[in-house]
C-alpha cells in the first residue's frame, strides 16, 4: 500500500471544511490542501456539461501545480456528477461525497428521512438509484435549498444566519408525521448544524457523510512517512481560483478551521 501524505480536498465553495475537519481528525500527520473553485460558486446551479468540464479542467491544474496523492471531492453536487469522468481522467485514488442515505436507513427508527441538499443533489438520478438501494420501503422526503449554501457562506463571513429563514427551509420536514431523521446532503450543511439544531421544531437525528469518507480516505492511506517540509505542521495552504472581495473575513473564518496561506490558481 502506498504512503500518502498530500491529500488535496476539493469544493466549489467553503463547504469541503466540514469534511476537512473529519479528515484531519482521522488522518494525523497528513498534508492536507483545501482549493475552493470560489470562480464557479455555486456548483449546485450549473449543468451536468458545465461540471463535467469544469470539474475535470480545475483538478488538471490543481495536481499538476500541487501534485497530491489522493482527492477528496468534497462536494455532493459534483460528487453525484463528475467521479466517473475524473476517476478515468485521473491515475490517482478519488474518494467522492455522497447523500448518506445508508447510514441514514441505520438510524431511522420510523422510517420516514428528510433528505436535504441542493436541488440538484436531491433529485438527481444518481441520489435516486441510492434511495432505490438502501432505502426501499422508506419515506424520503427531500428539500433542495441553493439559499441554504449562501447562508452558510455569508455565515463563514460573519453574518450570522437567520433563524427565521432557516426554520423556513426546514419546514417542509415538519409538516411530515414521524419523521425522525435528517441527511445533510450537501458538505455546507454542517457546518452551521447547531443553528439548524435550534431552527427545528423538534429533535431529528441529523446525518452527515465527514465520518465515513474519512474512514474511506484512512482506508486507502498506508503509514504516513515523514514529511521533512518545514512547513507542513503550519496552517494548512488553500487555493482559490478566484480573489475574494471580503478577505478580511473570509481569512478569519479559514484560520478557525486551520487554514491560511492562500493563493490563486493559474489556468
Amino acid at each position: 500500500m502506498t504512503h500518502t501524505n498530500r491529500i488535496l480536498v476539493f469544493d466549489s465553495g467553503l463547504g469541503g471544511l466540514s469534511i476537512l475537519n473529519a479528515l484531519r481528525a482521522s488522518l494525523p500527520g497528513r498534508e492536507f490542501i483545501y482549493a475552493s473553485d470560489n470562480a464557479a460558486f455555486p456548483y449546485g446551479l450549473k449543468t451536468r456539461d458545465f461540471l463535467i468540464a469544469r470539474v475535470e479542467a480545475v483538478l488538471n491544474a490543481l495536481v499538476e501545480q500541487v501534485q497530491p496523492e489522493i482527492i477528496v471531492v468534497a462536494c455532493n453536487t459534483a460528487s453525484t456528477v463528475v467521479l466517473p469522468s475524473i476517476r478515468d481522467h485521473f491515475d490517482l485514488p478519488i474518494v467522492g461525497v455522497v447523500p448518506a442515505i445508508k447510514p441514514a436507513v441505520a438510524q431511522s427508527s420510523s422510517g420516514v428521512i428528510g433528505l436535504l441538499g441542493t436541488p440538484g443533489t436531491v433529485n438527481r438520478d444518481y441520489t435516486q438509484q441510492l434511495i432505490k438501494d438502501f432505502a426501499k420501503g422508506f419515506n424520503i422526503v427531500k428539500v433542495g435549498s441553493s439559499r441554504l449554501v449562501e447562508i452558510v457562506e455569508q455565515a463563514l463571513r460573519g453574518k450570522s444566519p437567520s433563524q427565521v429563514e432557516l426554520s423556513s427551509i426546514l419546514a417542509p420536514f415538519f409538516e411530515v408525521e414521524n419523521l425522525d431523521t435528517i441527511v445533510l446532503a450537501c458538505t455546507h450543511f454542517p457546518l452551521i448544524g447547531e443553528k439548524l439544531v435550534s431552527a427545528a421544531p423538534r429533535p431529528v437525528t441529523w446525518v452527515d457523510s465527514g465520518d465515513a469518507i474519512a474512514r474511506r480516505v484512512e482506508s486507502l492511506c498506508g503509514e504516513a512517512t515523514t514529511n521533512k517540509n518545514p512547513l507542513f505542521n503550519s496552517s494548512i495552504q488553500v487555493i482559490f481560483t478566484q480573489a475574494e472581495n471580503d478577505n478580511c473575513a473570509l481569512e478569519t473564518a479559514l484560520n478557525n478551521f486551520g487554514c491560511g496561506n492562500i493563493s490563486f490558481l493559474t489556468m
